[in-house]
């Protein structure tokens, strides 16, 4: 038997590790396994980047050209990376949430939704994130709110610069002639409600009749408006604030289309009081729908307010005012606290480092890769993050 050599064997040993050292390396190299950034150590996932995009892309993301997509990335991350400098802020100052709040902030969010449990997990699912990843970005979000409410508390507004405000803006400050409504709508038109007829989505006219006829004679029992605006109503605007559409001039009342006899009608009411079944089409509607319309409250002169005349809700335009500057400053210091924060961390964007030296590749997505079957790490953040990197990523309002 032919003996081989020793270093021909080493040499043949050394090539196959080689090559399996090459193919590891380049099967694992996926978004999960691939640091797009680092934060004083802290490592950001392309993973986590690559979420994002489907997020907001709706799942959109193969759309996307190269150059799109790399700057869809490039955006993100800053965003991942101002989010990760203000936690680790506010986690040295010990501004961490309690497991309560996390899970107080996300109840809220599901409630302000209006989503049933398994709506919610359905949304998780489209979302490609879970309940895990959701309670790290409220914990995230709740502790740089913190932060901010740190700064923001040393706000002061003087008398001088409330009066100077208001009589730069004395034209803002006017109740004009107008109504404040609620609304029930019923929409003949099949909207893919699950359960047609009086319950459900009514799916044609005579559905929308025999519906709006039922809510009617609900109302006139003495059921709430509110509640039934919620159970009942087709119009999504309207549903989380039980009907509550706002306040409406006149003008804008003819604006939407309202026939004139109806405006009479509101102005004629008694503040509480609702109509009958109203059906008339808008452009936004040209097909038509049923309303029931409640009047909240009314004002049939303009008149000129004070610094102390009250809006309907009770704030005094004083108080509005200084609730309005003390925003606009809370915006500057939270501009100002990301600007120091940022400057004292250490970032390293391997993904924007990467894009700079293939500027002939600009980051194309890995072959094969599908953001929705990834496993969760992040919600979305604000879409304008450096303005508000606190801004928490709730579920879409139905």
């Amino acid at each position: 038997m032919k003996r081989f050599s020793t270093p021909l064997i080493l040499s043949v040993v050394v090539g196959v590790i080689a090559v399996f050292v090459t193919a590891c390396s380049q099967t694992s190299t996926t978004p999960e396994s691939t640091v797009a950034a680092t934060v004083n150590g802290k490592k950001i996932m392309l993973a986590e980047v690559e979420r994002i995009i489907h997020q907001q892309s709706q799942g959109k993301e193969s759309q996307l050209s190269a150059h799109d997509l790399a700057q869809a990335r490039l955006n993100a991350l800053d965003q991942l990376i101002q989010r990760e400098v203000l936690f680790q802020r506010a986690e040295q100052e010990k501004f961490l949430p309690s497991e309560d709040e996390i899970t107080n902030t996300i109840n809220k969010q599901k409630q302000d939704s209006g989503m049933t449990d398994e709506d919610f997990a359905r949304y998780l699912k489209e979302q490609s994130t879970t309940m895990e990843a959701l309670r790290d970005d409220a914990k995230k979000n709740l502790a740089i709110s913190k932060l901010e409410d740190k700064y923001a508390g040393k706000i002061t507004i003087s008398d001088r610069e409330l009066e100077d405000s208001y009589t730069a803006n004395r034209q803002q400050f006017v109740n004009n002639r107008g109504v404040g409504l609620a609304m029930i709508v019923v929409d003949p038109a099949d909207n893919g409600g699950s359960q047609a007829g009086p319950q459900g989505d009514a799916k044609n006219e005579a559905d929308a009749k025999v519906k709006i006829d039922a809510i009617y004679q609900q109302l006139k029992g003495g059921a709430d408006f509110a509640d039934v605006a919620r159970a009942r109503s087709e119009d999504r605007t309207g549903l989380l604030q039980g009907g509550d559409i706002g306040f409406a001039t006149e003008d804008d009342l003819k604006g939407n289309s309202f026939p004139p006899e109806t405006v009479k009608q509101l102005f004629g009411m008694e503040v509480g009081s609702f109509t009958s079944p109203i059906r008339f089409s808008s452009p936004q509607f040209p097909n038509g729908r049923w309303y029931i319309f409640k009047l909240k409250e009314k004002h049939l002169q303009t008149e000129n307010l004070t610094l102390e005349s009250k809006y309907p809700d009770g704030q005094s335009v004083r108080q509005r005012i200084a609730a309005t500057l003390t925003d606009q400053r809370k915006q500057i210091l939270d501009g100002a606290l990301l600007r120091v924060a940022m400057a004292e961390a250490k970032v390293v964007n391997n993904l924007a480092a990467d894009i700079l030296n293939n500027p002939g590749n600009l980051g194309l997505r890995p072959a094969g890769y599908d953001p929705s079957k990834a496993g969760a790490a992040s919600a979305t953040p604000s879409p304008n993050a450096s303005a508000s990197p606190a801004a928490s990523a709730s579920p879409a309002k139905k």
